[in-house]
């Protein structure tokens, strides 16, 4: 069979049946082969941000790899930025990349470009494949790194993917999680309980280089920062036993690529986005434990300001790195110096309403009130949401995606690959105005494929963040043309007009309590919505 069609039939095999697309010319047989192989869905996007963007997020909650064809170089230039929050979500896709035939290559026609290049900026796995009978091999190498949660990228030339000789590929075993070290859950045993580790005849000396000796003294502070596989159910349920048996604190990364929150689940603050706000959560703390996460940082430098936000005389201590099983790793050390304490759960609260206009606070209100149960919210309502968090605590159970690698413009597209992924779940996108400008043709998408998102556009006319970050950057003060840049008025863009033109229908409202109404008709309504929430300024 030709090569684009044994291609599409490998993915399969491997699990990998659903691909997010804008193709060109060098794609068209790739194309053509959907109709030969029907269990691939492909799913159009009508820009490539919203293509990576929605592999990112169907990845997140499949738990398995999504594909996403691109067009060349300048296709993958524009996908660039949600591949970028892809890789720090390690969100495992397959990218494939249509490039010239061959024998093309060497013109420099006007889309010739360094793919590969481009490429290695988000990708930990790079091929071009260079004939039609590798090209599924190649295909099952890109699947086997995606699973171990990097972006894999695989250029496929025209020709080869046109040409005769190719052969569907077996799927390669999953990887399993990898370990952490027993040695070193152990040393954590020891310094968090230090009297229930010394009875159970631990050696505090084993584990890690840098690790031994490690001893936490009478009053001193720890805790555990929480990332990656640490923000399951499970891990939530063993970090919170252990918090509750030793008194260590426990606090989840800024930006988790997906994290179980809300009522029956261990509620857990996240890392401030603020450097001032982070170093007052991390303040007098003896030894921070990091499980799946990474030792914190500023988000940006600023004048006068450490980058680096452990504070003073705290020591690190690695628990699970983010490629580990950090899952399991709480559990054995919960077992071990926690085995009678229950986790504590956040109980379900309802949430009033306040009535008026729509603030930060009363607009966490209304989404909390009426999120459903298993809802995933996909989150990337900056400003605007700061009162989310504390709001959604005690809300339904549900499943947070967020904005892993501060490149805007994913929140829409994310929302769209995990609709995808989970048809049987609602999705709630939390969008601001200024982000949504990025994708906002992932509207589209969401209407032709009919998928269950609500959309609530939070339109405050500016980017108020930038407003923030002027102050934060010590810059100055904004005249006439710098206050240009930060603004979204003159003209205000009107999302509810923009969204209905995409055939999603669309509302306005001003009011926390039609806020709440809306959402209501929403969530009961098959189809994508989208609300205009006009924020108070």
């Amino acid at each position: 069979m030709i090569g684009a069609q044994a291609l599409i039939g490998s993915l399969v095999s491997a699990g990998v049946d659903t691909c997010f697309m804008n193709p060109g010319t060098s794609e068209m047989h790739f194309v053509a082969a959907l109709d030969a192989v029907p269990e691939m869905r492909g799913i159009l996007a009508l820009f490539e941000g919203v293509a990576t963007g929605a592999a990112d997020g169907y990845a997140r909650i499949a738990g398995r790899p999504a594909a996403v064809l691109l067009h060349l170089g300048p296709g993958l230039a524009n996908g660039l930025a949600n591949l970028h929050n892809a890789r720090r979500a390690r969100s495992p896709v397959v990218a494939i990349v249509g490039g010239h035939a061959t024998g093309h290559a060497r013109y420099d026609s006007p889309l010739q470009s360094d793919i590969e290049a481009l490429a290695r900026t988000v990708s930990g796995w790079v091929r071009t494949c260079g004939t039609t009978r590798d090209l599924t091999q190649d295909a099952m190498r890109a699947v086997d790194a995606a699973r171990r949660g990097q972006i894999a990228t695989l250029v496929l030339p025209a020709d080869v993917s046109w040409s005769d000789g190719a052969a569907i590929a077996a799927p390669r075993p999953a990887p399993s999680p990898q370990p952490a070290d027993a040695g070193q859950v152990k040393v954590i045993a020891g310094l968090l309980a230090p009297d229930a580790a010394a009875s159970a005849g631990l050696a505090r000396s084993a584990g890690s280089a840098g690790s031994a000796g490690l001893a936490r003294s009478a009053g001193s502070a720890a805790m555990l920062l929480l990332g990656g596989t640490a923000l399951t159910e499970r891990g939530l349920a063993a970090a919170s036993r252990i918090s509750a048996a030793t008194g260590a604190r426990l606090l989840a990364e800024t930006f988790p690529a997906r994290m179980e929150v809300g009522a029956g689940i261990p509620a857990v603050n996240r890392l401030a986005y603020l450097a001032e706000r982070a170093e007052a959560q991390l303040t007098g703390l003896d030894h921070l434990i990091l499980a799946g996460a990474q030792a914190p940082v500023s988000f940006f430098g600023y004048p006068g300001r450490p980058s680096d936000l452990v504070p003073a005389g705290c020591t690190v201590v690695v628990l699970a790195e983010a490629d580990q099983d950090a899952e399991t790793a709480l559990e054995q050390l919960a077992d071990q110096i926690a085995a009678e304490t229950p986790p504590v759960l956040a109980r379900a609260a309802r949430t009033a309403v306040p009535p008026g206009p729509l603030t930060a606070s009363t607009l966490a209100s209304a989404i909390a009130a009426s999120l459903p149960e298993h809802a995933i919210v996909s989150d990337e309502a900056n400003t605007s949401g700061a009162a989310l968090p504390q709001a959604l605590a005690c809300a339904s159970r549900h499943t947070l995606l967020t904005l892993t690698g501060g490149a805007i413009g994913q929140g829409l597209p994310v929302a769209t690959g995990a609709a995808v992924a989970a048809p049987d779940r609602p999705v709630l996108a939390l969008e601001a105005d200024g982000s949504a400008l990025y994708t906002i043709q992932a509207l589209w998408t969401q209407a032709r494929e009919q998928l269950n998102v609500t959309t609530v556009l939070l339109n405050n006319a500016a980017y108020a963040i930038l407003r923030m970050e002027l102050a934060r950057t010590a810059a100055g003060e904004a005249g006439q043309r710098a206050s240009r840049m930060l603004d979204l008025s003159d003209p205000t863009p009107n999302f509810a007009e923009i969204s209905n033109g995409m055939g999603v229908p669309a509302t306005r409202v001003h009011l926390a309590e039609d806020l709440d109404q809306a959402l209501r008709r929403a969530y009961a309504e098959p189809g994508p919505h989208l609300i205009e929430a006009i924020m108070s300024r």
